[in-house]
């Protein structure tokens, strides 16, 4: 894994929290894990806790697939087990090399990993419909939205409602960007009175580039205040 793109540290827990639209603190809990009535609850996403204040690339991946579970009943941590022998499987990340995880061939082995440790119906990865071994919808809805190099997901559209916004930890430090332009950036340029003409003229874009960069950061801080 040395030199893997997934190793690349550059976020931090509020921006993960951020990003994937999560209560503030759970990145936390799930990478360093927490204390609750005196009892340790062990990382969901890491081996162990780090101590770090970084996030890496990798991380913020696997974050997002178990963000798909956040409105379910059944808390995340149950899916621990699981993730920790597809680790074995997998490597470090094996949530982010999800293609392999997730594409025909492996959904197999994935669900053979579930029913060995016992995951919850509601946390499944792939379940079987009409015979047919598929993605669960939250497993789904995280497949559409990524993009990979060879088999590790290199680039996160982080709103499907904004196909063009794309988040790639090579450009706009990883940022929400749309041709490596953050959208934070268009929509602040905005908000001080920057026309769209003048926006698409000063970062080289279309009118439908900044656009959609506007719509995307109206969607997540309209979620954010949800």
């Amino acid at each position: 894994m040395a030199g893997s793109l997934l190793d690349r540290a550059i976020y931090s827990y509020p921006d993960v929290d951020r990003l994937v639209g999560l209560h503030s603190g759970t990145a936390k809990r799930w990478l360093e894990g927490y204390v609750r009535d005196r009892r340790f609850y062990e990382p969901v996403l890491r081996q162990e806790p780090t101590g770090s204040d970084s996030v890496t690339w990798g991380e913020m991946v696997e974050a997002r697939l178990l963000a798909e579970f956040r409105s379910r009943e059944v808390p995340v941590q149950r899916l621990r087990p699981a993730i920790v022998q597809l680790r074995e499987e997998f490597g470090r990340y094996p949530l982010a090399h999800a293609r392999p995880l997730l594409d025909v061939s492996g959904r197999e082995l994935v669900r053979a990993v579930q029913e060995r440790v016992g995951v919850d119906p509601s946390l499944q990865l792939v379940v079987v419909r009409s015979g047919q071994l598929v993605l669960a919808d939250a497993a789904e809805r995280f497949h559409s939205a990524v993009e990979y190099d060879d088999d590790e997901v290199a680039r996160l559209k982080p709103e499907a409602r904004t196909p063009g916004v794309v988040m790639d930890p090579r450009r706009a430090f990883g940022q929400p960007a749309i041709r490596s332009v953050k959208t934070e950036a268009l929509a602040e340029d905005y908000r001080a009175g920057t026309g769209r003409d003048d926006l698409a003229d000063l970062y080289d874009l279309t009118i439908e580039q900044v656009d959609e960069a506007l719509r995307f950061e109206l969607i997540a801080a309209s979620e954010r205040a949800a």
